[in-house]
């Protein structure tokens, strides 16, 4: 069984800003995320969205989140 669960994407940029993100620039729902020690991220999502447990999986990876972040 996967670590990660299902989340809104609300949910999750959240988390990935009480981490240490911030967002860069923000162009409609595209944000440009930074984090220090961190390569950019573009986090595409509407805050309606459902995010799915491996695409969340993938995001972690790129950005440091763990399970315990959400």
């Amino acid at each position: 069984m996967s670590r990660w669960k299902s989340v809104k994407a609300e949910q999750l940029l959240a988390a990935l800003l009480r981490i240490g993100g911030e967002v860069a620039w923000q162009s409609g729902s595209y944000r440009r995320l930074k984090r220090p020690g961190w390569p950019y991220y573009t986090f595409a999502f509407h805050d309606s969205d459902e995010v799915g447990p491996a695409l969340v999986a993938q995001i972690a990876k790129k950005t440091g989140l763990q399970p315990d972040d959400l």
